[in-house]
């Protein structure tokens, strides 16, 4: 009999990247975020909402990650802490979730590549497979190529951003002139998707969860990985804004033409190029960096009986759930013709909704297993994670009520992100009418 192979674990320094990926890949998908805010809000906006959305939903999930470091994550625990039905919906809206986020990722590999050969453009629908199943093949190798992929893609992001910074504070002459942060003026529809656009660029800290089993010490590395992580994209963000604002491009063309327009500006076409490099680089890493998470899901979801039994197939030599990643890349390879925006709004709300029942896990379990093993707790109390709480769940209803008011094509994409949500009780109920006895672990 053949010996068990040993899981290849990921470390810290992989980790960091890995997550960087997941969350944000660079600050690509916010060249739109002028046009929404405008120039007087658009660094507040982006810095409130990452301390409102993302600092509640980060600790939460390393609370939860240090009680139950294990695959399958967020999933994991919410069926813990309310029950097989509510474990059933997380992992089915963040699934769901998920292949519209991917489908996003080889769109924009596309757009950077046209940079260099504009008739790339012509060529979409082929190049986005390409992505898609490249990035698979990646992923059931397994997450140590994945992890070491992520650290090479994240380099080749970061390093033509900090070249853009230095270039610019080496030539500026002058004091920086930074707006008067203020929302006065700003139509409720922009302000909701400018909203979207900071929140979409800030989403997945869960995500990162649902291979803990294959990081090694994933208390220590997850503490460490996810503050380092927010850090650098925080100040990414701001940084970018910053210096767009000051370069002079106009919103409208930097929601077109993207930053390697404001790399021409500051430096001419080789710092364009880079930058446009990079966007090709940081849709790369997003894709193969969310796929290693998701693939995960419908993995232990099978393993609970709620997904066909075929999901949760190893592949034979690399331990990877190589029918899962199948599954999922056949689904994105369909949903590629979405266009951005709507993609977004659908993004966004879908995750939220899988988000809010993470925070229900973390209080009732606070509730009812206080004296559980905690390595990282949050500190504060019952009242105190209530208040906590209320702060993303504020933000995520003003940016859905922000696109319900919109008279363009949100209206409609927010109508089909309630309907995806919608699908869950119907699945459900089909799951306990072929399963009864699911009925009982609810």
């Amino acid at each position: 009999m053949p010996a068990t192979r040993t899981l290849r674990k990921i470390r810290p320094i992989q980790l960091i990247a890995v997550i960087f990926f997941t969350v944000s890949g660079g600050p690509y998908g916010l060249e739109s975020l002028l046009t929404y805010a405008g120039q007087h809000a658009a660094l507040l906006i982006l810095l409130v909402t990452p301390l409102l959305w993302d600092v509640p939903a980060i600790f939460t999930v390393l609370e939860l990650n240090s009680m139950m470091p294990i695959t399958g994550g967020y999933y994991k625990w919410v069926k813990h802490a309310l029950g097989t039905r509510w474990g059933f919906y997380e992992g089915w809206w963040t699934w769901l979730y998920t292949f519209v986020d991917l489908a996003i990722y080889p769109g924009l590999f596309v757009l950077y590549a046209s940079y260099f050969y504009p008739p790339l453009m012509d060529y979409r629908i082929p190049i986005c497979l390409c992505v898609v199943w490249a990035s698979a093949g990646l992923n059931i190798l397994g997450i140590v190529p994945v992890g070491k992929t992520s650290l090479f893609l994240g380099a080749a992001v970061i390093t033509p951003f900090i070249i853009l910074f230095v270039l610019f504070f080496y030539h500026h002459t002058g004091s920086i002139n930074i707006p008067s942060p203020s929302l006065k003026g700003i139509p409720f529809p922009s302000m909701g998707m400018a909203l979207y656009t900071v929140m979409w660029n800030c989403l997945g800290w869960d995500n990162v969860t649902t291979y803990a089993e294959e990081v090694e010490k994933p208390v220590r590395s997850y503490l460490i990985s996810v503050f380092s992580a927010f850090v650098l994209v925080i100040v990414l963000y701001f940084l970018v804004i910053l210096v767009s604002q000051q370069s002079g491009i106009s919103a409208a063309d930097l929601q077109t033409k993207g930053f390697p327009a404001v790399g021409e500006l500051l430096s001419g076409k080789w710092l364009g190029g880079l930058l446009a490099f990079a966007g090709m680089a940081s849709s790369l890493g997003i894709y193969a960096a969310v796929l290693l998470s998701v693939s995960r899901v419908p993995k232990v979801m099978a393993d609970d009986d709620l997904l066909p039994k075929v999901l949760n197939k190893q592949h034979a030599r690399f331990q990877t759930p190589y029918i899962s990643i199948i599954v999922c890349s056949l689904i994105v390879s369909l949903m590629i013709l979405w266009p951005f925006a709507d993609l977004l709004i659908i993004d966004v709300t879908v995750y939220g909704a899988g988000l809010s029942l993470e925070y229900i896990a973390l209080i009732k379990l606070r509730i009812t297993a206080p004296d559980m093993p905690r390595p990282f707790k949050i500190p504060l109390g019952v009242t105190g994670l209530c208040v906590m709480v209320l702060l993303p769940v504020t933000v995520y209803f003003v940016a859905l009520a922000g696109a319900f008011s919109s008279a363009g094509n949100a209206v409609w994409a927010a109508v089909f992100a309630i309907a995806v949500l919608s699908s869950a009780e119907l699945i459900w109920q089909l799951i306990i009418w072929k399963k009864p006895y699911h009925k009982n672990s609810v």
